[in-house]
């Protein structure tokens, strides 16, 4: 069996994955990066819109461009990494196992891991739409893989299912390559992603955004015919009678991504109702030494905000080997966070006691939209302490919070936190 060594794992090479290793190779320390796929950069090579590194490098690049940069300080700083490798196990005292083609199963000793695999799209089977399996069913990004990369056109007349950022954008990639797209239909009353994507992508383009609406039949036996659409109501539940036909030969799913989670769940991490893994303030899962980033952990918005993540998650990585790693771990006191009104999820999911005098970055999502709102932070004694307000939150926009507990006068004896999403005092007076 081949074995390697080294300080920190990093498993994925996408913007998450290269970033962290990046951090942990300036630290000096040892890092490997294995890689399912063939080559480096993860999903963002094949983004090749524009939009990216506006904060990372504040130019705004196209993906391609953007992990580039990445991929060339791999290079430079000589970071090993292996290709076509799948790590399949990952013991309790942080072994690897991988396998590949030409050295079958590996095993790889580390002090410390970075969870960077990113995550995977909804396909039909999740979202339970009746029909045959003809042909001409495809998830977004599989679809944005065949025309960005493979340079193969799916279809030529489209149904997009779901508003997510990639169905969005590829409706305008489609339209450019002289496709028609007939409609881009979502179950909730609004859209799930950007609202720059919505303007740049359908609007800019007269393509109709049909929203509390969802595909409920697929027509069809050896090719998609079509599709039957219908509303919905608060519930989810179709509204009998309000059924549509739309003519087309390709369906596209935009429904939604599920963090790749597997090899975290192997590995005896704690995951939260996000579906990514249960971390702390430092990115550290429930094992010690077992960090995570990226798509993995939460969905972002931005590859920027993916690597600002990344290089914290190699930070902390470093000062686990450096400070922790050889030293019998004692309990931690920790201060649980959790999701309020209007809150989805909140990261990190717990905050160590002892760093309550460092900058925390919470990280959450809405349930709902809504306009005027107060953004608060209580302990379990119902005391305030902190307050943030905001013009509008929306669910597809990740909020961001920076806050120094000591310095906002927190109880060191305070248990929990809860973080809410609340309409402003003065709204609720003028309503009244």
């Amino acid at each position: 069996m081949k074995q390697y060594n080294a300080d920190v794992i990093v498993i994925g090479s996408g913007a998450a994955g290269l970033a962290a290793a990046i951090e942990v190779k300036k630290a000096n320390l040892s890092v490997l990066v294995i890689e399912r796929d063939k080559e480096l950069g993860g999903i963002t090579l094949q983004c090749i819109h524009n939009g990216f590194g506006l904060k990372e490098f504040e130019e705004e690049l196209t993906g391609p461009e953007y992990i580039q940069r990445f991929i060339n300080q791999i290079k430079e700083l000589e970071i090993p990494y292996i290709l076509n490798t799948m790590v399949i196990e990952i013991s309790n005292d942080k072994k690897l196992y991988a396998v590949n083609n030409e050295d079958g199963l590996i095993e790889i000793k580390a002090k410390a891991i970075i969870l960077a695999m990113g995550c995977r799209e909804r396909t039909r089977g999740a979202i339970n739409i009746p029909g045959f399996r003809p042909a001409g069913i495809y998830t977004a990004g599989q679809a944005q893989r065949f025309v960005n990369i493979e340079g193969y056109l799916p279809g030529n007349t489209f149904v997009i299912l779901g508003s997510g950022d990639i169905g969005m954008i590829m409706a305008r990639r489609l339209t450019w390559e002289g496709c028609k797209v007939k409609a881009v239909v979502e179950i909730l009353p609004y859209v799930s992603g950007l609202l720059r994507n919505q303007v740049q992508c359908l609007e800019d383009y007269d393509i109709p955004l049909i929203t509390s609406y969802t595909v409920t039949k697929i027509h069809g036996r050896d090719r998609v015919k079509g599709v039957t659409i219908s509303k919905v109501d608060r519930n989810f539940d179709r509204i009998i009678g309000s059924d549509k036909f739309i003519e087309c030969d390709t369906l596209l799913l935009s429904v939604g991504l599920i963090p790749e989670n597997e090899l975290t769940l192997n590995a005896g991490a704690e995951l939260s109702k996000n579906g990514g893994p249960v971390v702390d303030n430092n990115l550290e899962t429930t094992i010690a030494g077992i960090f995570t980033c990226g798509n993995v952990l939460q969905v972002h918005d931005l590859v920027d905000l993916v690597s600002a993540e990344a290089k914290r998650a190699g930070q902390n990585a470093v000062e686990y080997v450096k400070n922790r790693y050889d030293k019998k771990s004692s309990k931690k006191e920790i201060i649980k966070c959790l999701s309020g009104e209007n809150v989805n999820y909140v990261k990190p999911d717990r905050i160590n006691k002892r760093d309550l005098s460092k900058d925390i970055i919470f990280t959450l999502r809405v349930n709902y939209p809504d306009r005027r709102v107060l953004i608060q932070l209580k302990d379990n004694n119902n005391n305030l302490i902190y307050k943030r307000k905001k013009i509008y939150v929306i669910p597809s926009e990740m909020v961001e919070l920076i806050v120094n507990l000591e310095k906002n006068g927190i109880d060191p004896k305070c248990k929990s936190i809860n973080i809410e999403v609340i309409p402003r005092p003065e709204v609720l007076i003028e309503e009244e």
